[in-house]
């Protein structure tokens, strides 16, 4: 097992970044209307979830898309051209980040699911993770991402090189994007 702490970059705001931002405000407003509003605001949380599995599973992501018709750049997308120059993240193996994607997407569904049949408590679940979100995106550390690094999950994304304490992911040598 690893030790030290993963962070992701947090010197400029990439599409990657700026989509967890933005997928966790949304997911804390769909958790908010759902349990104090109407149940069925849950399935909002459902749609954020299948969106993560599949951004995971095609690397296609929509909100990616936008961001890039707006002027981000990716730090997670495929390299040279794509089709009708749209964003797709890199799919070429299971990195850290792309099962950070996978994980959330299915437990949000399994939240979903159980705060729909079950107690509108399973709410909390999403709304900890749209929390977590916005953390990730504000200050570069992920609870998760942390675990699966410690459990030797590969990240693309390389910490900052200003960080007081940075990890490289790899030991000594810098990891390609």
């Amino acid at each position: 097992m690893r030790t030290g702490v993963y962070i992701v970059p947090t010197n400029r705001w990439y599409i990657e970044r700026t989509v967890w931002l933005i997928a966790g405000i949304i997911l804390l407003i769909a958790t908010a209307l759902a349990f104090l509003a109407h149940p069925l605001f849950a399935l909002l949380v459902a749609v954020l979830g299948a969106f993560s599995v599949t951004v995971a599973l095609t690397g296609f992501c929509v909100v990616g898309n936008l961001l890039k018709a707006v002027g981000f750049t990716p730090a997670l997308g495929r390299p040279g051209p794509t089709p009708h120059n749209l964003y797709f993240m890199q799919t070429d193996r299971w990195y850290l980040e792309r099962r950070i994607y996978l994980v959330v997407g299915i437990n949000l569904n399994i939240a979903t699911v159980l705060s729909l049949t079950h107690t509108m408590w399973w709410l909390a679940f999403p709304a900890f993770v749209g929390v977590a979100m916005v953390w990730f995106a504000a200050t570069g550390f992920c609870i998760m991402a942390n675990g699966l690094y410690w459990l030797g999950a590969e990240p693309r994304l390389v910490p900052d090189a200003c960080d007081t304490h940075p990890v490289t992911p790899l030991g000594d040598r810098p990891i390609s994007a």
